[in-house]
């Protein structure tokens, strides 16, 4: 069986620790201000739409997803006799998926869908998008890739419109068939499929990862404030969009909020504009929802590039630049690039404890603080170089 582990994450120390519960974030992280929220939801709040997350679990405590989650639709696939590192048996939690010791699934989960609340400019971007909570996850990498397929095959039960996948099997060059049917029965099912593409991409490192390299699935890699490759995010040809993943503010389980980095945190971005689009173009099959997200998204080159895909995702022209639907993304003459805004320090982290937990369940990037440091300064000038001879051609 092909181990599963969450997607890699680049973590940045704050100045104060999180702990679950936690207190709110009273502001509008930047990478919802980079979005005109209020456009967007004249056209859509992902109303109807059901987004399945498979993860480590979703917390329906936190007040922003009680009424977010359809609990009755939630399944906890976590073994029965699963173990820790050390043999002892742990908790599974509910079998529901409503239980989520790490916090990654809640995080994930508001990303797309957190309900607007008083005392805090966060929210989901398909704030009345529906979550199916699948648990298949945890802190001991109890997932393999024959869970995460059941997993797959219970969100189409479930009727999920998207699928939610910010992880990847580790230590398999290719995962067990098993995965691949029950994606490309998602996809038949006309079911928009969304996976991180993995953040194994420092100093430059390419490589597959599953399942977002599989064929129709809408891998996403994580940008910057810069509406840049973050320094951590895996590169490819299998790449095809970016969106915010640095700093990404969300829920945690109990209420309040806690800051995070990686693919993991940008794979949702896109699978509540996923959601937008569907509410607002119920008839569009999947592969038109991902060609239009491709071909609305902000780019620095004409076509396909292997950093970011087809750019970096623009809610507000996925759905406004949509007479007609399109069936594959093109290399267009016009070039945009969207300013990010100047953002302030957050001050959102999380507990030794936790992080440790949390890092048993990622794949750990390897290296000191200080080689990831020049390692990620060695991959900027190189995109800048590239950019550079880009421009002059």
């Amino acid at each position: 069986m092909a181990t599963l582990v969450m997607s890699p994450t680049a973590h940045a120390d704050t100045p104060q620790q999180c702990s679950f519960p936690n207190q709110p974030y009273e502001g509008r992280p930047w990478s919802l201000q980079r979005v005109l929220l209020d456009e967007v939801w004249k056209q859509s709040t992902g109303e109807d739409v059901r987004v399945a997350v498979i993860d480590t679990g979703v917390d329906v405590k936190n007040p922003q997803l009680t009424k977010a989650v359809d609990t009755g639709s939630g399944i906890n696939l976590i073994p029965r006799n699963a173990k820790d590192a050390h043999g002892d048996p742990v908790e599974r939690g509910k079998e529901d998926g409503t239980t989520d010791t790490v916090g990654h699934g809640t995080k994930v989960a508001g990303i797309i869908a957190a309900r607007p609340a008083r005392g805090t400019g966060f929210s989901g971007l398909a704030p009345d998008a529906t979550i199916i909570p699948v648990q298949q996850n945890d802190a001991h990498g109890n997932g393999t890739a024959e869970t995460l397929a059941t997993a797959i095959r219970h969100a189409i039960d479930e009727e999920a419109d998207v699928i939610n996948i910010s992880q990847d099997t580790a230590k398999a060059l290719r995962p067990a068939p098993v995965l691949e049917q029950a994606v490309d029965e998602a996809l038949s099912r006309d079911i928009v499929v969304v996976a991180s593409a993995g953040n194994d991409g420092l100093g430059g490192k390419v490589k597959r990862t599953y399942p977002a390299s599989f064929e129709g699935v809408l891998a996403v890699a994580a940008s910057d404030r810069n509406n840049e490759r973050a320094q951590f995010s895996q590169s490819g040809d299998f790449v095809g969009v970016a969106a915010p993943g640095v700093d990404m503010v969300s829920t945690v389980p109990g209420g309040g909020h806690c800051a995070d980095n990686g693919t993991s945190f940008a794979a949702p971005y896109v699978a509540g504009v996923a959601a937008l689009v569907k509410a607002k173009h119920p008839d569009w099959t999947q592969a038109q929802i991902v060609a239009q997200i491709q071909q609305t998204a902000e780019r620095s080159t004409a076509g396909h590039d292997r950093l970011v895909g087809w750019g970096v995702v623009d809610p507000v022209r996925a759905l406004t630049e949509d007479d007609t639907p399109v069936e594959k993304p093109v290399a267009r003459e016009g070039v945009t690039r969207a300013q990010a805004p100047a953002v302030g320090t957050y001050h959102l982290g999380e507990t030794p404890d936790q992080r440790n937990a949390r890092l048993a369940t990622y794949v750990v990037v390897g290296g000191a603080v200080l080689i990831a440091a020049v390692s990620g300064g060695a991959v900027a000038a190189r995109d800048a170089r590239r950019r550079t001879r880009r421009d002059r051609v």
